[in-house]
């Protein structure tokens, strides 16, 4: 049996989201029509309202409803560190270590030449226009520890450094509360190669 039109383009629009497969997909709809229309009306126009309102940062790329960001506007920020992510939700966890007080810059992606995305595809140029200001001293790359995060860190660092900046790269390796015995290869040889002095 066929759903109705309106909810089966309903369904099919939860699905293209990422991570929702067909039965969460109909699971949320059929929420979606339980709720108060109020409350769909309310989330309909937060959906619209997001997609409408916000923007990249010209400076840093990280997405903001004002331009520059409220990190790039805040003269309070060292301006000699910039640490490099992939996308804004990266900037968003960062933030509430409330540890780091640098400056941001987000890439909005990762090389991968498997899926066509190239230096070009990433929002490079902006960074090393910014790299020109003789503030910055330290460029901290935090790609994600997989093949694409590594080979973008890779790229960043070999195109920063001539310039003498400071390349660094998070450390990887074991997570606190981990045992040794149950990580991978990888995963260990991050974390020797990311010792520190006691």
């Amino acid at each position: 049996m066929d759903y109705p039109s309106p909810i089966a383009k309903l369904i099919n629009s939860f699905s293209k989201l990422p991570g929702i497969g067909s039965k969460t997909a109909a699971r949320l709809a059929f929420y979606v029509l339980e709720m108060p229309e109020a409350d769909v009306s309310y989330f309909a126009q937060a959906l619209i309202n997001a997609k409408r309102d916000l923007k990249y940062c010209s400076v840093c790329g990280n997405i903001t409803d004002t331009d520059p960001c409220m990190i790039c506007s805040d003269k309070g920020r060292d301006q000699s560190t910039i640490l490099v992510v992939e996308d804004s939700r990266d900037v968003m966890s960062m933030e509430k270590m409330q540890e780091y007080h640098g400056c941001y810059h987000v890439l909005q992606g990762v090389l991968s030449p498997m899926e066509g995305t190239g230096p070009e595809d990433l929002n490079i140029a902006s960074l090393i226009k910014r790299l020109q200001n003789e503030e910055v001293k330290e460029v901290i790359v935090a790609t994600n520890a997989t093949a694409e995060g590594e080979a973008t860190a890779i790229y960043l660092s070999r195109l920063i450094k001539p310039a003498g900046i400071k390349v660094t790269r998070l450390a990887h390796g074991l997570s606190v509360g981990s045992d040794i015995e149950y990580a991978d290869e990888m995963t260990l040889f991050r974390a020797i190669e990311g010792r520190r002095e006691l």
